[in-house]
């Protein structure tokens, strides 16, 4: 009895399931609705610092031995410009500085975030784009988000690919150390990549605290949109770069090329290649190794020729001298920089 009361109910089904088939008639194409196949942006709530999920690592102001002394000059009501020490080591001045309430290097406390206004782009979703003209080394906006470790950073990856997410927040701050602005965070986490971009992230040091600050790496006019690189660490499947920069990499993952050096430094590191002809020759001026002296700050823009083991040697630019760690900063050949101690490594100055 129960099998007959089963098939009776399959035949009925069958019977109106056909039924619907004919009054459906021809099969009808369709589209779904954006809405439905868009997939929905993660809702995120808006801070303004960032919130530590981890334990805060706060270092104490003596232990940077960061600090300057700087003063105002003449006619000027800032003090802490471009030849700031600690700016020069990007980090922000503190109670430990000689300089005063008029301190122009703090970025993060006294300087305003620029306005920016949320734009739908065409192909790269959400963007920014400045709502004012911004200068070139301009503060713009600090990046901020939930402060995580390295543990939490892994389960949260896994858990967006498994829904199917290819938008990422995170940024790397130190060693077990991540900002994730996915759920919490400001308009930083919506500016695209681009392969050129016309800003850059920057860690910076503030009363002890790392903190990442997006700069102006040139002029932005009002209405252009805001981009860094985001040098991605790849997790997933590849994605395509959408950014239409003249020398766009085409993969989010792909490195970046190192580097490009001025024009006049480039000149001046080609000249060099010509000392083995003899069209150029090392300053006589070089005191004996065992009397050796710390380069003077006088040899700024000068070329030097560094002698390696192995009878290799390297030509490079000084660009700037630290008095702090007492080491110049040399821009080499490849375009790459490196702090030295002058007084530590086998150097010749190249003269015309």
């Amino acid at each position: 009895m129960p099998a007959a009361k089963k098939n009776s109910d399959n035949s009925r089904i069958g019977h109106a399931f056909n039924k619907l088939l004919k009054q459906i008639g021809n099969p009808v194409e369709f589209e779904l609705p954006d809405w439905f196949i868009k997939p929905k942006a993660i809702p995120y709530v808006f801070i303004k610092r960032n919130i530590y999920l981890t334990k805060r690592i706060k270092r104490r102001l003596e232990d940077d031995g960061i600090f300057c002394s700087c003063t105002a000059s003449p006619g000027s009501s800032g003090v802490c410009d471009r030849d700031c020490h600690c700016g020069m080591l990007l980090s922000s001045c503190s109670s430990g500085c000689k300089c005063g309430n008029s301190c122009l290097n703090k970025p993060f406390q006294n300087r305003p975030v620029k306005k920016m206004k949320l734009v739908q782009t065409e192909k790269c979703g959400a963007g920014i784009v400045a709502d004012e003209d911004i200068k070139r080394g301009e503060f713009v906006i600090e990046y901020v988000g939930e402060v995580i470790d390295d543990q939490t950073c892994e389960e949260r990856l896994w858990k967006m690919k498994h829904l199917g997410e290819t938008n990422f927040y995170l940024c790397e701050i130190n060693r077990d150390m991540v900002i994730d602005a996915t759920y919490k965070g400001n308009k930083s986490r919506y500016i695209n990549h681009s392969c050129c971009p016309n800003t850059e992230m920057q860690k910076w040091i503030i009363d002890g605290e790392t903190r990442i600050g997006i700069f102006a790496t040139r002029d932005i006019k009002k209405g252009e949109n805001l981009t860094y690189d985001y040098q991605f660490v790849q997790f997933g499947a590849d994605q395509d770069c959408h950014c239409g920069a003249a020398g766009c990499r085409r993969k989010l993952g792909a490195k970046p090329s190192k580097p490009k050096i001025s024009s006049d430094a480039a000149l001046k590191l080609v000249a060099c290649q010509f000392y083995q002809n003899g069209d150029l020759h090392i300053g006589s001026s070089r005191p004996p190794y065992n009397q050796r002296q710390i380069c003077p700050q006088c040899c700024i823009g000068k070329v030097i020729r560094i002698s390696h083991p192995k009878n290799e040697s390297s030509f490079g630019i000084i660009r700037r001298f630290d008095e702090y760690s007492r080491k110049h900063s040399v821009l080499f050949e490849d375009g790459e920089s490196e702090f030295i101690d002058m007084a530590k490594v086998d150097w010749e100055l190249v003269t015309d």
